[in-house]
């Protein structure tokens, strides 16, 4: 596939093809928006400087679109002048506008109020969404078109969408062929791409014509199966005349050098410069079981920490970088191969090695040490005189094997025959090796001669030289250790000038930190909206809030038990001024016993909106909305656990149908479906839930003949008046599954005084000035306080650790929200990601301080923030 031909890109099977040039492309992703303006240029510097060619850069539609038809793209949203920045810095882009990007964001970047409009369905080619998506699109592809590759700019690539294979797209080819028409109507030429998350190649693309397959590779960094699995859509794409793109994987260079040698010509390991969810953008996903939050340290260990501090990677950055400079063209058309027996080691590695065969000559394998340890290789050599070679492999490491390399190309003599150091440079002067262990070198002169170099370990700083003889051929060789390899263009290793402030002080004494023991608390309040009445609960998106808190309160006089369905995010109830344990349960359906309480208050905070689509608790599920839901008084219980009828044509149950309880039929046929059926006591009048015990995993249960799914994780059916006539469960029959179900029947609790609180409210508040008293750390605090703290800071960057005891902290500056942390509670959810105790207040940022919202919450212990404790990010 080739685009327009006014296009200086083309897409061909040695992958991008940039003026003409052809080579491998190592991409790191790099996002604007999860960083301040005033570190972009820095960052993107120093991704240039470890080699790396191109950044990849989503752009989130709801970090533009504030509100419905508000949109900015000025300060920290002007994408465009960060587009301009990586122009200049060096670096092409490949751009990536979604709609949807995922990228644990909130809502993966789709605007919460998408799902108010009735009748809207999200990712599907459905009027309604493609409507709002065209909306986006006239105001985002105009900024990446006027800045393709040709233009001015450094675009080789837009992808459409995201992962689609994960989403239940009816339409796969009518969705994302109207993306792509989008796409050219802006004048978008450069090639489309859609990325696969799962190897569906049809089900990312559509199978549309103009829009070429990625793929997302996240295998486990020592699985022996690595190789296999890349060569297999290397051939695939092959067949189609286009090249391995994998715009997803791992961070790590020794996976990338597998996926080099298996056929890849582009690279872009995921989050390779780390950054922060400013404000109040991460998501709520599937990570963990299944639920958990994404921390606002958004970090999965790239060669740029988040406060932008170099990690060891960019060492290991910088050599491959060079290799893939060094081959050029040879590498991008290189053809892989299997390669059965081309080494032994007693090492973990892999199960079946790959090699690229070079275009014009020579080969490059692939020799994986997936232990711990260092170990040997034992190669085939068959040069001066020996028949093998035995190579020290680093643990955790893929040597790249030269073996036949031309060198006329660079200007020099001979053949390369044999090399277990990296080629980091060759030219009519000599050969530049790079290595962690002693290496093999063997040299051929143009008459035949050959010798066979051992040459020992560099050492940082110190390089390993020789003068390479072979009849009448003379080849100078530099071994360099990986810390020592120069950028491109020869640009040595710059200094460091971050701290990477990652490692917990409270865990690591070695860390520098400095505890804040003063703080100001200030007479101010947490809120000063003013309710509304409503008579049931509006979610928060209803009143505007897409970001922030909403209150509620309600008389529940009277109300024994209390049902809350769908409540998300985070839910700090009272009880006549009495505060109960949080409920972050990802929308699951609880009960709450009032103890004989009057009035119910409620505040919901929104995390994030869900990321992905995950079935199993509904506010993960996409485009799901937050708040507390429905509300409901628990009028009578019904125990429903007999009594259901047993059927099922792979089962022995006969006519008329066995009678047992739910769960309770036994039989050997293990894992074939066994179906149970029953009327449920339902009046006609009123909802109902009910409740299944021993849920195994997710069952299928018939509703008046209409399927529903309910899981372990949320087991409860919600049924409007009328339904339940006739309730039929189904699921491969396991001992012991199931253990009953409890019918509930109910009345929706009504008027409502509700108080929104967008974000926008709670940033002012954070602005406001205020007088206070002193206190000292730690701060104590009753169950169900609230309390604005302002905390001084000296110049400079800082990394904020947060210790204490049931407590959730926001921390502002600058008229931004840094981050939210929450602070040892047993109702705490799972947090993913990054760290979840530590934020960040960038130098740029840093007026003299942090404003702090503390709240406490209810639980075993008393809350207290104990800590914050500081660390500087810059030298």
């Amino acid at each position: 596939m080739t685009s327009s031909a006014t296009s200086t890109v083309t897409l061909g099977p040695s992958g991008l093809v940039v003026d003409g040039e052809e080579k491998a492309l190592l991409c790191a992703s790099l996002f604007s928006f999860r960083l301040p303006r005033e570190e972009w240029a820095e960052r993107l510097a120093q991704v240039r400087a470890t080699g790396y060619d191109a950044v990849d850069v989503y752009v989130p539609w709801n970090f533009h679109e504030l509100e419905p038809g508000e949109w900015d793209f000025t300060g920290r949203r002007d994408v465009g002048t960060f587009l301009d920045l990586a122009h200049e810095a060096g670096l092409l882009v490949v751009a990536r506008p979604g709609p949807y990007i995922c990228s644990e964001w909130d809502g993966g970047a789709l605007p919460a109020w998408l799902t108010l409009e009735p009748g809207l369905r999200l990712r599907q080619a459905e009027p309604r969404y493609l409507a709002r998506v065209r909306e986006w699109f006239d105001q985002v592809l105009p900024i990446l078109a006027a800045r393709q590759h040709g233009r001015g700019g450094s675009v080789v690539a837009v992808q459409l969408e995201n992962e689609l294979d994960f989403f239940d797209c009816e339409d796969r080819a009518g969705y994302v062929g109207a993306l792509a028409d989008m796409a050219r109507e802006h004048g978008i030429t450069v090639p489309l791409v859609a990325c696969a998350g799962q190897g569906d190649l049809v089900g990312a693309t559509g199978g549309v014509d103009g829009v070429a397959p990625a793929f997302n590779f996240y295998p486990d960094d020592r699985s022996p199966h690595v190789e296999a699995e890349v060569r297999r859509y290397a051939e695939l794409v092959a067949s189609r005349g286009l090249p391995l793109l994998v715009t997803e994987t791992n961070r790590r260079h020794v996976t990338l050098r597998r996926l080099l040698v298996s056929g890849a010509t582009l690279l872009a390991p995921y989050l390779q410069a780390s950054g922060f969810d400013l404000g109040y953008t991460p998501s709520v996903g599937n990570w963990g079981d299944p639920g958990s939050f994404m921390t606002h340290d958004y970090d999965f260990g790239g060669f740029l920490s988040p406060v932008g501090a170099a990690r060891p990677e960019t060492a290991e950055a910088r050599v491959l970088a060079a290799v893939v400079r060094t081959l050029g063209p040879a590498l991008a058309r290189a053809v892989p191969r299997p390669a059965p027996g081309a080494y032994a080691t007693a090492a973990p590695t892999s199960g079946s090695p790959s090699c690229l065969e070079l275009d014009g000559g020579g080969s490059l394998l692939g020799v994986p040490n997936l232990g711990e340890s260092w170990a040997e290789a034992l190669l085939p050599a068959d040069v001066a005189g020996r028949a093998t070679v035995e190579v020290d492999v680093p643990p955790e490491s893929c040597l790249l094997v030269l073996r036949d390399l031309p060198l006329d190309r660079y200007g020099a003599s001979g053949t390369l025959r044999l090399s277990t150091a990296d080629l980091v440079g060759a030219g009519p002067e000599g050969l530049e090796l790079a290595s962690r262990g002693p290496a093999a070198l063997a040299l051929e002169s143009p008459d035949g001669a050959a010798t066979l170099l051992e040459l020992a370990a560099p050492e940082p700083g110190g390089p390993v030289r020789a003068l390479a003889r072979a009849g009448a051929a003379r080849w100078d060789v530099v071994v360099r250790h990986p810390e020592d390899v120069a950028g491109p263009g020869g640009v040595p290793v710059p200094p460091a000038s971050r701290r990477d402030a990652d490692a917990d002080p409270a865990d690591d004494e070695a860390v520098p930190a400095t505890d804040v023991v003063r703080a100001v608390r200030l007479d101010l309040p947490a809120r000063d909206g003013r309710p509304e009445a409503y008579d049931l609960p509006p979610a928060s998106e209803e009143l505007g809030v897409h970001r922030g808190r909403t209150h509620y309160a309600a008389d529940v006089h009277g109300v024994d038990e209390l049902l809350l369905a769908g409540a998300a995010d985070i839910v700090d109830l009272s009880l006549d001024g009495v505060a109960r344990p949080t409920l972050a349960g990802f929308g699951a359906t609880t009960v709450v016993a009032t103890g004989g309480a009057r009035r119910l208050e409620a505040t919901v905070e929104t995390w994030g909106h869900a990321n992905f689509d995950d079935a199993r608790l509904p506010a993960l599920r996409a485009g799901s909305l937050r708040g507390i839901g429905r509300v409901w008084s628990v009028v009578a219980r019904t125990d429903v656990s007999a009594l259901w009828s047993v059927a099922g044509a792979e089962q022995w149950a006969g006519e008329p149908a066995p009678l047992r309880t739910l769960g309770g039929w036994s039989s050997t046929r293990v894992g074939r479906p066994v179906s149970y059926r029953r009327s449920l006591p339902v009046d006609g009048a009123h909802h109902h839930a009910l409740r299944l015990d021993g849920v195994p995993g997710a069952v299928d249960v018939e509703v008046d003949g209409v399927r529903r799914t309910v899981t372990a994780e949320d087991p409860w059916l919600h049924l409007a008046p009328g339904e339940g006539a006739e309730v039929v469960v189904t699921l491969p029959h396991v001992p012991g599954s199931l253990g009953g179900a409890e019918l509930l029947r109910l009345d929706a609790v009504h008027g409502w005084q509700v108080e929104a609180q967008p974000d926008t409210a709670l940033l002012g508040l954070a602005a406001r000035p205020a007088a206070g008293v002193r206190v000292e750390l730690p701060l104590d605090l009753e169950p169900g306080d609230e309390a604005w703290f302002d905390v001084a800071l000296p110049p400079g960057g800082w990394s904020l650790w947060f210790t204490g005891t049931q407590v959730r902290v926001s921390a502002f500056a600058r008229g931004e929200l840094l981050g939210r942390v929450w602070l040892d509670d047993p109702s705490a959810p799972r947090f993913s990601g990054g760290r979840p105790t530590r934020l960040w207040l960038p130098a740029t940022w840093n007026d003299g301080g942090l404003r702090l919202l503390v709240r406490a919450t209810a639980g075993p212990n008393r809350p207290q923030l104990a800590r914050l404790r500081t660390v500087a990010t810059q030298e």
